[in-house]
């Protein structure tokens, strides 16, 4: 059975859990980071030195750190072609926009706007830099929005691995108190991603714990 290291909360983990459920695959998950410990300890850090989550083991085989790599690992391993297409340029296109999302979104995401919004305490705030970083974002957005113009999901008509990569970030965005442009592609596609079960099971989940913790 495949074991993921990893707490709820943390949305690398979350995109884990969501590609692990789209491909219909046992595993079990043991808490991990943040206040839940265990990341700090040498057991863990001789098979993730950089002492983060997730880390992915499948069977006997080495350790997998890194969300990316684990999402190519599984998509790699067990995924059907619609979602990880074999022919290396139609892989390419998937790719591209799985790589996109991950510098370009969840970078741009996470640590500027989600921990200054979410896990800063409201008299600690800088406002001015969330409002620069949200138009910062809204840039690669309309990105998105143009692409999803065109097509239902993010790298074509199927859902393949680069909507687990770029539409793990959504719950976060649209759910948190920001200024938001209309972009209706986007929320027409968001919408659609989050009507799948794994989506609702592993992404729209309580991330109240890290409420002011910074």
């Amino acid at each position: 059975m495949i074991k993921v290291w990893g707490r709820k909360s943390s949305s690398n983990v979350q995109a884990v859990m969501w590609c692990l459920d789209e491909l219909s695959l046992d595993y079990s998950r043991i808490d991990a980071g943040f206040t839940y410990g265990v990341v700090e300890t040498p057991a863990y850090l001789s098979v993730n030195p950089n002492g983060t989550v997730p880390t992915l083991q499948d069977g006997i085989a080495e350790p997998i750190w890194e969300s990316g790599a684990i999402l190519r690992y599984l998509a790699s391993q067990y995924a059907e072609q619609t979602f990880w297409p074999s022919k290396p340029a139609d892989r390419a296109r998937v790719d591209q926009w799985a790589e996109w999302s991950k510098i370009n979104v969840a970078a741009n995401f996470t640590s500027p706007i989600f921990w200054r919004v979410v896990r800063t305490p409201e008299s600690r705030r800088d406002q001015t830099a969330i409002d620069c970083a949200v138009a910062e974002l809204t840039k690669v957005l309309v990105i998105a929005d143009k692409q999803l113009e065109r097509c239902e999901y993010l790298a074509g008509e199927e859902f393949t691995l680069a909507d687990v990569q770029f539409g793990h970030c959504l719950y976060r965005y649209y759910d948190i108190a920001i200024e938001r442009q209309p972009l209706p592609n986007l929320k027409r596609y968001y919408d659609l991603i989050a009507s799948r079960a794994a989506f609702t099971a592993h992404v729209q989940v309580d991330y109240s714990e890290l409420r002011n913790t910074l």
